[in-house]
């Protein structure tokens, strides 16, 4: 899949998650998301990603990710 699809779906994520006052919480609902629904190369693709750039996640997408 390519990187471009998988920010915008970490992004969509984070956007439902977004309205959660707690922050914290919302970026807690954003890891568990991802570590459940999306398949291993996903999440070790959207993790490199993040960590070499990370250009075009939001602020809790980035957030979360740090956490898988």
């Amino acid at each position: 899949m390519h990187i471009e699809r998988l920010i915008k779906m970490a992004n969509d994520v984070s956007n439902f998650f977004a309205a959660d006052p707690d922050k914290q919480l919302a970026v807690e609902g954003i890891t568990n998301h991802l570590a459940r629904s999306w398949e291993p190369r996903m999440r070790h693709s959207i993790v490199a990603y993040a960590k070499a750039d990370g250009a075009g996640l939001s602020e809790l997408a980035k957030a979360a990710i740090d956490k898988l």
